[in-house]
Formats: structure tokens, C-alpha cells, sequence
């Protein structure tokens, strides 16, 4: 081990570099300062961007996470909506269903009380026409027994006949007035 020190210290004498400092001294130094210029250049910029990315990433996720939540409630409120118009839909149609049968025995009802009123109607009016019928009849019938009777009483009645229902028809007038 002896040998070794004294074989780099020999050498670092023969290699000295400016100001006379050993060369292995300069290369650490060189080495030292290209590694703080790479990362005052490199590493910092690098962690800076590489932090904003992660800071990015974050707050894109939370707007996702916000965006799902919102989707979410969206969601819900749909399936809420839709539900309660299942239910109205339920109960309109169940409305409709039970006005449509009311409708129903209001229009029966009104067909039975219409017939019923036509029918009484018709029954007046026959009625009516059977009595017009009938007196039309009579009326025949006295106009027939009037003209027969006429006949009858001219075949039959002579001259003296009508002297005396004249004359009696005059008297009949004179005692009147």
C-alpha cells in the first residue's frame, strides 16, 4: 500500500496542471462545477417543469373529478326527471283513462234520456195525429149523416112541409127580438 501512495504522489508531481494544482484536483473541480451547471441549467428547469406537469396533471384531474361529479349529479337529476315523468305520464294516462269512462256513462246516459224524450215525443205526436184522425173522422162522419140526412128529409119533405118550418122558423125569430 506503501508502493500505491507513492506511485500517485510521484505522478501528482509530474501532473500538475495550472497554478500548480494536480490535474485530479482540477478534474474534481471541473467535474463539481459541471454537475452544479447542470443542475442550475438542467436539473432545476427540469424539476420546475416536471412540477408544474405534476400540478397540471393535478388540477386536470380534479376538473375531471369535477366534471364526473357534475355528470353524476346530471345524471341523477335525469333519472329524477324521468322518474317523475313516468308518474305524470301515469297519472294523465290514469286521468284520461277515468274521464274517458265518465265520458262514457255521461253519453250513455244522455243517449238514454235523448231516446227517452224522442220516443215520448213520438208517442205525443202519434198521439196527436190519432186524435186529429179521429176528429177528421167524426167531422166525415157528421158531414156524411148531414148529407144523408138532407137527402133523406128532401126525398121525404113535400111543399107543405116547408111552408110550415118556414113559417114556424119566422115565429121562432119574431118572438126573439
Amino acid at each position: 500500500m506503501t508502493n500505491l501512495v507513492l506511485l500517485l504522489s510521484a505522478e501528482a508531481e509530474h501532473s500538475a496542471g495550472p497554478l500548480g494544482i494536480p490535474n485530479v484536483i482540477w478534474q474534481s473541480v471541473n467535474l463539481i462545477g459541471f454537475l452544479a451547471a447542470l443542475f442550475y441549467f438542467v436539473a432545476r428547469p427540469m424539476t420546475r417543469l416536471f412540477r408544474q406537469r405534476q400540478l397540471d396533471i393535478e388540477r386536470r384531474l380534479q376538473e375531471a373529478q369535477e366534471r364526473r361529479a357534475e355528470a353524476a349529479r346530471l345524471e341523477s337529476e335525469i333519472h329524477e326527471r324521468m322518474a317523475r315523468l313516468d308518474r305524470d305520464v301515469a297519472e294523465i294516462l290514469a286521468r284520461g283513462v277515468a274521464e274517458g269512462e265518465a265520458a262514457r256513462v255521461e253519453l250513455i246516459t244522455r243517449a238514454e234520456r235523448d231516446a227517452e224524450s224522442v220516443r215520448r215525443q213520438a208517442e205525443e205526436e202519434i198521439g196527436r195525429r190519432l186524435e186529429a184522425a179521429r176528429q177528421e173522422l167524426k167531422r166525415a162522419a157528421a158531414e156524411l149523416t148531414a148529407s144523408a140526412a138532407r137527402e133523406l128529409v128532401a126525398a121525404q119533405m113535400t111543399e107543405e112541409d116547408r111552408r110550415r118550418l118556414l113559417t114556424e122558423s119566422i115565429a121562432r125569430l119574431e118572438s126573439r127580438a
